[in-house]
């Protein structure tokens, strides 16, 4: 028993046990394991790593991409621009000026990498820069720009260069969107957006109101009559060779300026530097003598103060009167006895002048004074006259009574005419557009009012008048013409036309100004059906002939906002 029991035990010393053999299996199985867990740990760093950097990429391109579409998408490149000044517009809504944002484009030569052909690329796509002059200034290294407030198109050119070292400097620039066509009305602003002229300077601190930012400033100017009647007066300044011409289109009842348009004009968008007293605006800051429109002034102040009627006849006219040194007489020959209304339908001198004296000089100052004749236009903008002051000495009575040897500027005259035509009210020229309106008082009465109408249709209708070329069918127009020498210029004529229209309800008052214009030969006249040839340089024959031409283009747009022109018309169509 005992030697079987050694057997055993020696059989189990040599044996292999289970539980090491296992061990050594399991040992190796985790070995691998942990093997295998390493490299699957190594592959998904590398993942994580290459779509960290996928990501990146991603993002960036996506960052550039949104980059791109903000320098083109003017949706996107204004949800946060805020302007510096308020829109303009005119009475219509329609836009007249606005800031918009623009660029000035500058180079950071750090960032050229290639100099040459830098600028090579710039002399093919710019050849009107000095590419020598950028050639210096980017060996110099500094910033430095290669052009000022550039357009869409430069800017899209520049772009395309492809070089990182171009900039693109951002900054509010004023654009106006008739560019010549309210020159002399709204003015411009200088290139921090600070009004210097116009409009523009007049409402400079209103139009920097941030809190009105969204509520645009609106004129009385209408831009589709503005138009029409730019063209028509520069199509005339060729017609007649006139060196500069102006015209005014003003409501007689609430002082509503709708078109104020003085030639020649300029481009306000390209922001010159003018200094030719041509440019001047005509109808505000040009001081003339404007002529036989004053002659309206004498009548009116003679039936005013009951001295004669319309009807009164006048006897014994002379051909002409002596005055001190002077002599004055009527260019044309006219009959001895004329009525009151007569006297202003044929524009006599003498026949004013006799008026004149009935009147007094004391009764004829407090009507120029009380017209404001003399004084400076009170307008919204700073581009005014000063009508020369003059001494009461002799013969100034009879030479103001038809319009010489005193000035004053177109406005003040229209605005005059406005009070003789609308009941008496002496009304405030106004360019901003609102409810209520300025009087400055009565100047004459409701009855000489229309009386005065009705001679100056008289003007227009009849024959003997000196305005038949603006009978226009339908619009019943009334007038006064008005020819002188030019103030500024003593060998060149000034012709002048104040039209009313419709005469017998007046809404409208119309001025037609040509600086000395020359006679049109070649120019055929269609006189009421009949063919003539002007011969003559009178304000008859030219700025009567312009305002029946602008008031036929104006009046359908007129009529629109109005049953005036629609009454008459359909009236003098019956009575046919």
């Amino acid at each position: 028993m005992r030697k079987k029991a050694k057997k055993n035990k020696n059989h189990n010393v040599n044996q292999k046990s289970f539980y090491f053999e296992d061990y050594l299996e399991t040992n190796k199985k985790n070995k691998f394991n942990q093997s295998k867990k390493l490299s699957q740990d190594r592959i998904y760093l590398l993942f994580f790593l290459f779509f960290s950097l996928v990501l990146i990429f991603s993002i960036k391109i996506i960052h550039i991409s949104l980059n791109k579409i903000e320098i083109y998408n003017q949706e996107l490149n204004t949800q946060n621009y805020v302007t510096l000044r308020r829109d303009i517009v005119d009475r219509n809504g329609d836009l007249i000026s606005r800031n918009i944002k623009s660029y000035h484009a500058a180079v950071n030569p750090r960032l050229v990498d290639n100099k040459e052909n830098f600028l090579i690329k710039l002399r093919l796509n710019f050849p009107e820069l000095s590419i020598q002059t950028i050639e210096k200034k980017l060996n110099k290294g500094k910033y430095f720009y290669i052009k000022k407030r550039i357009n869409q198109k430069e800017k899209e050119k520049l772009w395309r260069l492809g070089e990182k070292g171009v900039i693109f400097e951002p900054f509010q620039s004023r654009i106006y969107t008739h560019s010549h066509l309210f020159s002399h009305v709204v003015g411009q602003v200088d290139y921090d957006n600070y009004g210097i002229s116009g409009i523009e300077k007049y409402f400079d601190k209103e139009l920097k109101n941030r809190n009105l930012a969204d509520e645009p400033l609106k004129l009385t100017l209408d831009t589709n009559i503005q138009h029409l009647i730019s063209q028509e007066l520069d199509h005339s300044l060729k017609t007649f060779r006139a060196s500069g011409g102006a015209a005014l289109l003003l409501n007689v009842n609430n002082g509503e300026i709708l078109s104020l348009v003085s030639l020649p004009n300029f481009d306000i968008n390209a922001r010159a530097d003018l200094r030719d007293k041509n440019y001047i605006n005509k109808i505000t800051k040009g001081v003339y003598e404007l002529g036989s429109i004053f002659k309206t002034f004498t009548i009116a102040l003679a039936l005013e103060n009951d001295i004669v009627k319309p009807s009164t006849i006048i006897e014994n006219i002379p051909r002409s009167v002596k005055c001190s040194k002077y002599v004055i007489s009527d260019i044309k020959e006219f009959p001895k006895n004329l009525s009151v209304e007569d006297i202003l339908i044929r524009s006599s001198n003498v026949g004013t002048l006799l008026l004149a004296r009935k009147i007094g000089e004391e009764k004829f100052k407090k009507f120029i004074n009380d017209a404001r004749l003399l004084d400076s236009p009170d307008l919204q903008i700073e581009e005014v006259g000063n009508p020369i002051i003059f001494d009461w000495n002799k013969c100034k009575l009879e030479t103001v009574s038809f319009g010489h040897g005193i000035t004053t500027t177109p406005l003040q005259a229209v605005s005059v005419y406005a009070a003789l035509s609308n009941g008496g009210k002496i009304i405030k020229p106004n360019l901003i557009k609102k409810e209520n309106y300025q009087t400055y008082g009565r100047l004459i009465s409701q009855e000489t009012s229309i009386n005065i109408n009705k001679i100056l249709r008289k003007v227009v209708s009849k024959d003997q008048g000196t305005a038949n070329l603006a009978d226009i069918h339908g619009y019943n127009v009334g007038g006064k013409t008005g020819t002188s020498q030019n103030y500024r210029f003593e060998d060149k004529n000034l012709n002048t036309f104040i039209s009313i229209f419709p005469s017998d309800k007046p809404k409208y008052a119309l001025l037609v100004m040509l600086e000395n214009p020359q006679v049109a030969k070649d120019l055929i006249y269609n006189y009421r059906g009949i063919k003539i040839k002007g011969t003559r340089n009178e304000a008859g024959w030219n700025a009567v002939y312009v305002a029946g031409k602008i008031i036929k283009k104006i009046g359908p747009i007129l009529a629109i906002k109005s049953n005036d022109f629609n009454y008459h018309y359909v009236a003098e169509k019956t009575n046919k």
